[in-house]
């Protein structure tokens, strides 16, 4: 459901093309034959390709998109960085090894830096760059511009995140529908341990993980895109709703500043009604549709932020933040040859 959605922001991208497709049990197949899941119709060039085998030597392209399964990826990620492949990854498999960037680019461009000691490390030619859990970007996003100013010391965050968050075929329906499920294995560690790399510092080509206390608990709901995620924020300094809209709703970083192509001109959109976000009307919000993060619920009381947010969780929070990670490298120069 994610290569869906590279597919949809590839096509016509000013700086990518797409050149090959690759998978597993769909070897040898058109594209348009493979897809599973509510597949938009695909560009007649992308719907009439050969899937080919996940593997180096039949790929004849310059930067890899991976959204594998994580057993998958990690099985086929270092194959292609050791091949000499810059790897842009939203699969877990890699996030939290000490020399792999976890990139939010709005957050940490200067991560980056990280691919070459990476190479030198593990002897590849190329690198991997990863992007979160879709699940973290809805939470760091907002967080980061709080800590900046105000200092963060505890968050608490309730997830209700949709069905395609699972993949293709998701939840059995008669699991999901007319019902919440208060666990998703794994996901409440991942936020929790994501958020500290995310908001650290790059010291000396290392990433001293920042000390916020993260606690998750993490819920799916019958909702089709879009994780919604209910936050307290316990800040170190005393604040109110009106500076706290300000710091999130005038929030720009360096995506914003290059226009990258993928990059939102706002990356939060704050909603000051008292019911919004709302997944069906704001998911896609934004410049860039899906890209953004929308907030809304706020309610302050001296160092105590309570706030709602919705993000994309196939697009920001998997392919559109990827293609936004490479396109920053592109600047960064870390594509060039």
């Amino acid at each position: 459901m994610v290569g869906q959605h590279y597919i949809k922001l590839l096509n016509n991208h000013p700086w990518f093309r797409i050149k090959a497709l690759t998978g597993k049990e769909s070897v040898g197949r058109k594209y348009v034959e493979a897809v599973r899941g509510e597949a938009p119709e695909p560009p007649k060039d992308i719907a009439e390709m050969e899937v080919l085998p996940t593997d180096p030597k039949h790929v004849d392209a310059d930067v890899v998109f991976s959204c594998l399964p994580t057993e998958a990826a990690r099985e086929a990620e270092p194959r292609f960085a050791e091949a000499g492949f810059p790897v842009f990854s939203d699969a877990a498999a890699f996030r939290m090894e000490e020399d792999v960037p976890l990139m939010v680019p709005e957050i940490n461009p200067d991560h980056l830096q990280m691919v070459e000691r990476q190479k030198r490390n593990r002897g590849w030619d190329g690198y991997i760059v990863t992007t979160p859990n879709c699940t973290t970007v809805g939470l760091v996003l907002p967080l980061h511009p709080l800590r900046r100013e105000l200092g963060v010391k505890r968050v608490i965050a309730t997830t209700m995140q949709a069905v395609s968050g699972a993949g293709y075929p998701g939840v059995a329906s008669l699991s999901i529908l007319g019902n919440v499920i208060p666990y998703i294995s794994g996901e409440e560690r991942k936020v929790e341990n994501e958020t500290g790399k995310i908001l650290g510092r790059l010291v000396d080509g290392r990433i001293v993980h920042d000390d916020v206390d993260v606690l998750a608990t993490c819920t799916r709901v019958p909702t089709l895109d879009g994780h919604m995620e209910s936050v307290v924020v316990e800040t170190e300094k005393q604040t109110d709703k009106e500076t706290v809209a300000h710091l999130l709703s005038e929030y720009v970083s360096l995506p914003q500043e290059l226009a990258l192509p993928t990059a939102p001109r706002r990356p939060i959109i704050v909603r000051l009604e008292e019911d919004r976000p709302q997944t069906r009307i704001d998911v896609d919000a934004g410049s860039v549709p899906g890209m953004s993060v929308s907030v809304g619920r706020l309610r302050v009381v001296g160092n105590k932020v309570r706030l709602v947010s919705l993000s994309h969780n196939l697009i920001r929070g998997a392919a559109g933040g990827t293609i936004l990670t490479a396109e920053l490298a592109k600047h960064f120069g870390l594509l060039d040859g």
